[in-house]
């Protein structure tokens, strides 16, 4: 993501607005073009080295704090490795102790000008058996500056030799971008282009402005699953309300086409947290995802007056995710269910996690709905093989469910017993060490629901 010093907004009596820029203008798609190429052919290079071709890469027409933006995210893509053949602080050591062992220590330091410094350095070089080149470029390669720019996105400098380095070839790259923190979660591949970083950057703009805010209001109508799951992810205080079409709150989920979550901001906590900030800023790509969706953020522009202005946005914004739409399963057992019920033969489909139970504290996202074609519905969680402390913690969640057409497939080397479910007690189908599709279909047709299957409710977190 962009730093502070980097984002670019205007902020007006009413409203803050990021200045996006139009991804088809020739001059910023020259710039990022250019850009990519500068990264590439810095492959094996240093990271100093790099950052001075940036400032020294002088691009018409563009702002320079664009430019500087853009090289930013492309760093992000990068992989910098200390290279060296022995620990530089080993080496460190054992030069200055030989060192030492011909200056005493002196006022002035005169290795560098002392004709016997070529001594010291072969000295050490042999004795680690490593050649002299190595020796003196390892003395301080765990620097940041020395460090080596080894990998851009998922391609090495092996991988651009293979196919020609300084060509035009940048649609061929391709990159996986971690998240922020300590999350096991994945971005979605993608290909390190012109149009990628162009619009990446529109993204990132977006999020900064999200460092200062003091409440985000989101309506989703679709991938509710989703969204909540990457609220979730984040960590974020949220309460959450059915909506209408129009995106107005109604008082039943029966009545509900969609959700609105609003979730507290940085700046609404007793000290304003920038780790809270950054969480806030890295769920905004989770909404694209959506086809359709809303954000209305607060965003605190005087911390002294404690003058706020709006932030707005929504899916004709032409904002683009670069995270995974939550197709990935959280198990085998999930996956090999699902392809089970590719091969069965039966009229109820397997739909994956699309409702949000809201248990206060937290949501839970089920793993399955099964549905029929006659409108009957059943909810699905699958149990699986979890740790005691994970396993305790899915109980609890479950005992608060309230809903007549939730399901539950349970694993037989768990240490818990139908009791532990609460009133799910006798919904729950044991398995072994796989789920039998038609023991599963069984169990729908006897607590499917035509009703609407989740239970959200106003609740705070």
């Amino acid at each position: 993501m962009l730093t502070a010093d980097l984002s670019r907004s205007r902020t007006t009596d009413e409203e803050v607005t990021p200045l996006f820029i139009n991804s088809n203008d020739e001059r910023y798609r020259q710039t990022a073009r250019e850009l990519i190429q500068l990264f590439e052919a810095h492959l094996e290079e240093s990271k100093g080295d790099l950052e001075d071709a940036i400032d020294e890469l002088t691009v018409a027409d563009t702002d320079y704090k664009i430019v500087q933006g853009l090289a930013k995210l492309l760093e992000d893509e990068c992989e910098f490795e200390v290279v060296s053949p022995v620990e530089p602080r080993e080496i460190r050591r054992r030069l200055f102790e030989r060192a030492n062992e011909r200056y005493p220590i002196v006022r002035q330091p005169t290795l560098g000008k002392d004709t016997q410094k070529l001594e010291v350095y072969s000295g050490v070089a042999d004795a680690l058996g490593i050649s002299l080149e190595e020796c003196y470029r390892g003395m301080y390669a765990d620097l940041e500056g020395n460090k080596r720019l080894v990998r851009i996105g998922t391609r090495t400098a092996e991988q651009y030799a293979d196919t020609g380095a300084g060509d035009e070839r940048t649609s061929a790259s391709t990159s996986t971008t971690a998240l922020t923190g300590s999350s096991s979660e994945e971005y979605e591949h993608t290909d390190l282009t012109v149009d990628w970083l162009l619009i990446r950057y529109n993204l990132a703009l977006a999020q900064a402005v999200l460092y200062d805010a003091t409440e985000m209001c989101i309506r989703v109508w679709d991938h509710f699953g989703t969204v909540f799951s990457y609220v979730k992810l984040f960590g974020l205080m949220h309460r959450i309300y059915p909506i209408d079409a129009d995106g107005k709150r109604v008082g039943s989920t029966d009545q509900a086409v969609g959700y609105e979550a609003v979730l507290d901001g940085p700046a609404s906590l007793f000290s304003q947290s920038q780790k809270y900030g950054i969480r806030m800023a890295n769920f905004l790509p989770a909404l694209p995802l959506c086809d359709r969706w809303e954000m209305a953020a607060e965003i605190l522009i005087d911390e002294t007056l404690g003058e706020t202005r709006q932030f707005t946005l929504d899916h004709t914004d032409g904002l683009d995710s670069h995270y995974s739409a939550g197709k990935r399963f959280d198990s085998d057992v999930e996956r090999t269910l699902a392809q089970k019920w590719e091969r069965a033969t039966t009229e109820w489909e397997l739909v994956r996690e699309d409702d949000v139970f809201d248990l206060g504290a937290e949501v839970m996202i089920p793993d399955f709905a099964i549905e029929h074609p006659d409108g009957r519905r059943a909810i699905l969680e699958v149990v699986g093989f979890w740790t005691p402390e994970y396993l305790e913690s899915k109980l609890e969640k479950i005992r608060q469910v309230d809903a007549d057409n939730f399901i539950l497939a349970v694993s037989e080397r768990l240490d818990c017993s139908s009791e532990e479910f609460g009133s799910a007690a006798d919904r729950v189908l044991w398995f072994k060490t796989g789920i039998h599709v038609y023991d599963l279909v069984e169990l729908a047709e006897t607590y499917a629901s035509q009703a609407e299957p989740t239970a959200m409710t106003e609740t705070d977190t």
